[in-house]
């Protein structure tokens, strides 16, 4: 379908209005789901020109290599903000007994004993490869890095990073309880994270040390110019309020550096005027929030024999109605604190506006797994569509949202500096 040539035209192409950028006045042409009808000019690999359609093709030579899409959508490379590469795929061989959130965590721990070199470069390969056929082209993983097994896994990642790098872009994050941080260890792993350049990250869990806790984690931070991103609230008690905690310690501490909470379920569940004061934190302390909406809704309200009561999810219409940043993302993939995924944002995306209710309207959700978390991430030529960017495409046989997300659109084509990619799925068998 695409040329195999450094120049081309895509037309008759639908893109939602709020991924395209530096491109004025904006098309006219646009759908209720806010999708604009558009031209792209493709040269050298680089998006060359962003043009209202039927203004294009008037004046282009009769050799000139055009497509028409026929109203098919057209998204930038996705953007997955929040995933454990190094824990996933290990369900079949410790699947969580019960669904809980508690037995998730002590079939991890039991797990360990598996973690071999070979087992988790293995492992972790697996889900770059589902990601780069899916069309994401960044994702941030947290990695467990208590004691020895930071060593191993940061430097497995370290490897595969490089050995993606023309493909993928990798963000590491460390993943301990906070009261690591308050040992040598702790503060040895803080010093690796910033020598490899990645985010400082961790498990706020409530606990009477949790601010002189939260007052390290910040001093460690901005003493390394480190960014930071905590999982907050993974929970539905009422009296769980980790995510106001951390906002109050970032402005206590003027943290300027950016911060990310993700998960943040305890929300849903608490009085308003709790929620009222949080997300009033939240916005002041300039923290954005990452909704992790399968993994949520698999482990939360999981009780036996019991039909689950509410959906895991934060309170992202409110949190984005105060102006705050609100992103989706894939979390676990096929391990015990979930047991399905294959790292396919769309899928990600679909699940969130069924869950969440996104659809009326659709509005800039689209936004959430593209061209804001590429912003939190630092990478702001991610994630948006834009003249002098890279081809990084997909193009969907949908023409709509209804359509898009009726179906898995497996047969998407990706597009990366121009040229297609193989998007066959890596096989199961690569994990024996």
């Amino acid at each position: 379908m695409i040329p195999n040539t450094e120049h081309y035209y895509l037309t008759n192409a639908h893109i939602p209005t709020c991924l395209i950028s530096n491109f004025y006045p904006l098309p006219e042409t646009q759908t209720r789901e806010g999708l604009s009808l558009v031209d792209l000019e493709i040269k050298n690999g680089m998006l060359a020109g962003i043009y209202h359609h039927n203004n294009t093709l008037k004046n282009l030579p009769e050799s000139t290599a055009i497509v028409d899409l026929q109203k098919k959508i057209i998204l930038p490379c996705f953007i997955d903000i929040h995933t454990h590469l190094d824990k996933e795929h290990i369900w079949q061989r410790t699947p969580n007994p019960d669904g809980t959130f508690e037995s998730a965590l002590t079939a991890v721990r039991n797990d360990y004993q598996f973690w071999t070199v070979e087992d988790i470069y293995r492992r972790m390969e697996f889900g770059i490869k589902c990601s780069y056929a899916h069309g994401t082209s960044c994702f941030r993983t947290h990695i467990d890095s208590f004691e020895k097994q930071a060593e191993i896994s940061l430097n497995i990642l370290r490897e595969l990073q490089q050995q993606w790098r023309d493909k993928i872009t990798i963000q590491a994050v460390s993943l301990v309880t906070l009261d690591y941080y308050q040992t040598p260890q702790g503060i040895a792993l803080a010093d690796k994270i910033q020598e490899m350049g990645g985010i400082l990250g961790g498990v706020a869990y409530t606990n009477p040390n949790l601010e002189a806790q939260l007052d390290t984690v910040f001093f460690l931070a901005k003493s390394r110019h480190l960014d930071l991103d905590f999982h907050a609230d993974e929970n539905g008690e009422i009296d769980s309020v980790c995510l106001q905690k951390i906002a109050e310690a970032a402005i206590k501490n003027e943290f300027t550096g950016k911060i990310i909470c993700g998960h943040c379920c305890s929300l849903a569940v608490q009085p308003p005027e709790i929620v009222t004061q949080t997300i009033a934190l939240v916005k002041a302390a300039k923290i954005a929030i990452v909704s992790l909406p399968m993994c949520n809704l698999y482990l939360q309200n999981r009780q036996k024999k019991r039909t689950p009561k509410w959906r895991g999810i934060t309170l992202v219409r409110e949190l984005k109605d105060a102006g705050i940043d609100v992103t989706f993302a894939s979390d676990n993939c096929r391990d015990p604190f979930y047991g399905f995924g294959d790292r396919d944002v769309l899928e990600v995306f679909n699940q969130a506006v069924r869950i969440a209710h996104l659809d009326m309207p659709y509005s800039d959700w689209i936004s959430s797994v593209t061209k804001t978390p590429a912003d939190l991430m630092n990478l702001s030529e991610n994630g948006r569509i834009a003249v002098g960017l890279p081809a990084d495409l997909i193009i969907f046989k949908a023409r709509y949202f209804s359509e898009l997300l009726a179906r898995t659109q497996h047969d998407r084509l990706v597009i990366r500096k121009g040229k297609t990619i193989d998007t066959n799925l890596p096989d199961y068998a690569e994990l024996d």
